[in-house]
């Protein structure tokens, strides 16, 4: 699952300091804004880095939708240019210096006791193409809106198509971790891109922002799928209960994680769901799903045989705990690993411990069999060929016996995809920024083409 956690995607910044200026100290010559690229071989990182006149300094990621993020320690004058990145594992630092002659920064990133070089220009770093991203004028209504799951406010946007409804409606649910109404991952947008699909085609969508992020309240962490089930069945409600919506017509839409959450709130007798589109769900427990994306990710990215079965057995031992519920002993066992590795890779033990919540235990504990075989709605569950972190080989089998008793189900393979329903080579995690598509052209006339069939709009 899209799970930052579990699988790391190396978030790589880099940073620059200014400082005062005044008669007698001329401005520092840092000033202002710098480009360049993290030299990652295969995959180099572009950023950008602002410096200010008070002595701050901030970066941009487009790959990885970070912007304007603030640095710390940071150090910038014509004797060397440093900064450390906050709160993320592995301690990412710079430490270069200024070259008056070619006016230039270049310096090494260090994260995790890997170092690359990077070198900065002078301009704004040059945000990734993303030729798929919608942009107004739209030819559809969007609202802002909010409602309740008890004390929780969820907020979100509404899309609706222009003319007389009622319309049939899709509640998009999002993969695992903290995700906004978009679902933005390393400069992606799929939920955007597929609430202005659907509308377009005559669906109105409702696109929330995850406990925690954005308007909607609580935090994630501290939720179980109880509590996230619930939050969806608040969607559903609010969708029904509005006038130019169909209420026999609204259906769920599950990425990743949104794939375990969308059945498990379909299969209630009283939810009122109409049908439900699964994009990489997953057919297994979220404990066996881990195990085997440490596996392929790892393979993926270059790792010897030797430390693949380390860090599957790492895995493998931690769900274990997880799924038991024993969250103490899942933390103590983490930070222990952690302080066994060479002392240049080590984060901050409270870092490696904090991922062990109550919302990752419910993920790994959660099979979704018992949901899946209860659906009969028409289903829609499909899968990219190269996704690595929801395989089809592990996956497909399982959904296509899960959902054998529902007549109305489909279950689909797309050939060379990954898990954004990207076109890849590798399925890599850490390739879906550098790709401009953002959901293959082929998966979105499938899926429309198939809730035209199964739940025709005007």
């Amino acid at each position: 699952m899209r799970n930052g956690r579990l699988i790391a995607l190396a978030l790589f910044v880099i940073a620059a300091l200014v400082t005062g200026c005044s008669e007698s100290n001329p401005p520092e010559p840092t000033l202002g804004d710098w480009h360049g690229a993290i030299e990652v071989p295969g995959q180099p990182v572009q950023v950008g880095v602002s410096f200010r006149d008070d002595g701050t300094a901030t970066i941009d990621i487009p790959s990885q939708g970070v912007t304007d993020t603030r640095l710390k320690d940071v150090r910038s004058d014509r004797d060397g240019v440093s900064f450390a990145i906050p709160d993320i594992p592995g301690d990412p630092v710079f430490r270069g210096e200024y070259e008056s002659g070619s006016d230039r920064i270049s310096g090494d990133f260090t994260q995790a006791g890997q170092s690359f070089r990077l070198t900065l220009s002078r301009g704004r770093v040059t945000p990734p193409a993303r030729p798929q991203e919608p942009k107004p004028p739209f030819p559809y209504k969007a609202e802002d809106v909010t409602y309740r799951n008890g004390e929780i406010t969820i907020a979100g946007t509404l899309t609706e198509p222009q003319g007389p409804g009622p319309f049939p409606a899709i509640l998009m649910i999002s993969g695992s971790g903290p995700q906004d109404r978009n679902e933005d991952l390393m400069g992606h947008k799929p939920f955007l891109l597929l609430a202005d699909t659907f509308t377009r085609a005559g669906y109105a969508v409702l696109r929330t922002d995850d406990r925690g992020v954005g308007g909607t309240g609580g935090k994630l962490d501290d939720a179980n799928y109880a509590d996230l089930a619930e939050d969806a069945a608040a969607g559903v409600r609010f969708l029904r209960a509005r006038p130019e919506v169909d209420p026999a017509r609204v259906g769920l839409f599950g990425h990743s994680e949104g794939g375990y959450l969308a059945p498990l709130v379909a299969a209630r007798p009283d939810s009122g769901v109409a049908f439900a589109v699964l994009m990489a769900g997953p057919g297994v427990s979220g404990a066996d799903l881990l195990i085997e994306q440490t596996r392929l990710v790892a393979a993926a990215n270059g790792a010897p045989p030797d430390q693949i079965e380390a860090q599957v057995r790492d895995t493998t031992e931690l769900a274990a705990l997880l799924k038991a519920g024993n969250l103490q002993g899942a933390k103590e066992l983490a930070v222990r690993k952690n302080q066994a590795l060479p002392a240049d890779q080590r984060v901050p033990d409270d870092q490696a411990a904090e991922q062990f919540t109550p919302y990752m235990a419910a993920l790994v504990a959660y099979d979704p069999a018992p949901a899946l075989s209860a659906l009969r709605v028409p289903v829609l569950a499909f899968f990219g060929g190269k996704d690595l972190q929801v395989p089809p080989a592990q996956s497909e089998q399982p959904m296509r016996e899960h959902l054998a008793a529902d007549p109305a189900a489909t279950v689909h393979v797309f050939p060379g995809l990954n898990h954004l329903m990207q076109p890849t080579e590798t399925g890599r995690p850490s390739e879906y920024g550098a790709i401009e598509t953002t959901i293959a052209p082929e998966v979105l006339d499938y899926v429309t083409g198939w809730l035209r069939q199964r739940a025709p709009a005007k």
